[in-house]
């Protein structure tokens, strides 16, 4: 049965920290303070006991407006960013303004213009607000955090909406897509499980390449690509699905990366947290990408299994491990961009720039001015950095980010807010660039019969890159590792 709501907590009290919040809402309708009668029309329930889901109490300021706590991740109180919730038994024309009050960063996109995204059950699409209803700020009635404050008006009773902070990505929609792409029974597309998470979900480890590479013997060149080790920064997921999407297609240039590399491929290094609606946390409260020293088989069991079977093809001598790219989303920068490792060789630190120099070529939202190389003490812990020590100077390690928002075109001062569509076509740019980076453009030509482009795509301008200095001819082939150290605005439908 649905609970009435609490009266707002007395100036203060404690009654308003973020300890009062023990899980999730559920189908929890609020009434008017003082109301005693049955429910009605216009008494919002509220509901995130759901996968993904992220609401942890809702306080009625007034007749038409709304306090919403944001959940922590479990057994991590620092976390506080990913939301994710329903609201039903709407009237009508019913106006709100709904205040996200206890977010756990003061920085966010939503000064540039970001705004939550929506969709009912009648609109299963999801759309962003508009920009003007939305609003960012200090607020002194909520200690000086910061609020993000949104108008909405609902207008059809019979819908559910849903409101999140970014386009969500389940663990059971991934589930399914890899499900549908093994029944396609492709011989150069294989899925195996790596490992469990701490509550018993798969951690998926996919292999993609000409079935050639993998006869007992080969010489392999290894991709390695990891996402959603940071569970609430769903666009890494449609980035990964994009990269996935295109090298298992007929594409000329997907075929020609089949024969020459071995992609390997986990998407989703937190499943629990994922599925917990946890911003950057697992199960057990651990921000995964902070322990890749020392992985713990019990407490951190998808890492530690990634690791090891990197550790393993290190140690091959058959194997050269030659990218490392670990994929994210953030939460104030516009862009795709990229972070990099420092090293002391200084050639090797200029090979290192030449993928994202690459990508920037392919990818009109990518931006190498962004991109920065560095070796703070605080990310010391993460993919990119233990495995940039780890390897040799014939491997290469990224962490590459995009934006929860929205991307700029260079010449231009309009953000473009990305779409899921724009997210996967950043991961197909990824994979395509690839065949710059090892010049396998003759590959591609000696095709004889046309595919279809990828979704009504341009073809891109292939060319060989011109490489300076000590890269110059870097990309031709690696030495033996072992012998050397459009949007429409949702006010119209909503």
């Amino acid at each position: 049965m649905a609970e009435r709501s609490q009266t707002a907590p007395e100036a203060g009290s404690d009654v308003g920290n973020d300890d009062a919040i023990g899980g999730n809402v559920s189908k929890y309708m609020v009434f008017p303070t003082g109301y005693c009668g049955q429910p009605k029309k216009g008494h919002l329930i509220f509901d995130a006991c759901f996968e993904s889901g992220n609401l942890g109490r809702v306080d009625q300021v007034s007749e038409f407006e709304y306090d919403l706590f944001i959940r922590p991740d479990t057994c991590n109180p620092r976390f506080r960013v990913w939301f994710n919730f329903t609201v039903e038994n709407v009237k009508e024309s019913q106006r709100v303004i709904f205040n996200i009050v206890n977010f756990s960063k003061t920085k966010s996109l939503y000064r540039d213009g970001m705004a939550p995204m929506v969709k009912s059950t009648s609109r299963p699409k999801w759309q962003r607000l508009p920009p003007k209803n939305v609003y960012y700020y200090r607020c002194p009635d909520h200690r000086k955090n910061y609020v993000m404050s949104f108008a909405f008006c609902f207008d059809r009773e019979e819908d559910i909406y849903q409101f999140a902070y970014c386009y969500p990505y389940t663990y059971t929609r991934f589930q399914h897509y890899l499900d549908s792409l093994q029944k396609r029974n492709m011989d150069y597309f294989f899925r195996e499980q790596l490992g469990q998470s701490v509550q018993q979900r798969q951690l998926d480890l996919l292999t993609i390449t000409s079935p050639d590479n993998l006869r007992e013997g080969a010489e392999q060149k290894v991709v390695f690509i990891t996402g959603r080790v940071h569970p609430g920064e769903t666009p890494s997921s449609f980035v990964c699905q994009g990269i996935i999407d295109f090298l298992i297609s007929q594409h000329p240039i997907a075929r020609a990366l089949r024969e020459h590399l071995v992609f390997k491929i986990a998407p989703m290094l937190n499943p629990d947290g994922v599925y917990l609606g946890n911003y950057r946390c697992s199960l057990m409260g651990f921000d995964l990408n902070r322990h890749w020293l020392d992985p713990s088989p019990w407490a951190h069991p998808t890492l530690h299994g990634v690791k090891q079977l990197i550790i393993q093809m290190y140690n091959d001598p058959k194997t050269s491990l030659e990218f490392y790219i670990d994929i994210h989303a953030h939460s104030t920068m516009m862009n795709g961009f990229m972070y990099g490792n420092v090293f002391e060789d200084e050639g090797r630190f200029q090979r290192q720039a030449i993928f994202p120099k690459l990508l920037c070529q392919n990818a009109e939202d990518f931006s190498y001015s962004s991109t920065s190389f560095n070796r703070d003490a605080v990310k010391a812990g993460t993919g990119r950095r233990f495995l940039g020590g780890l390897l040799d100077h014939t491997s290469y390690c990224y962490t590459l980010e995009v934006s929860f928002y929205s991307y700029i075109i260079g010449g231009s001062t309009a953000a473009v807010p990305y779409t899921e569509e724009a997210y996967m076509k950043l991961g197909r740019n990824v994979a395509r660039t690839f065949l710059d980076y090892y010049r396998l453009n003759p590959m591609v030509e000696k095709v004889a019969i046309p595919m279809p482009r990828l979704r009504n795509e341009k073809p891109p301008p292939y060319k060989y890159p011109l490489l300076r200095g000590p890269a110059s001819n870097y990309p031709n082939g690696k030495r033996d590792k072992k012998s050397s150290v459009n949007h429409k605005d949702p006010s119209n439908s909503f």
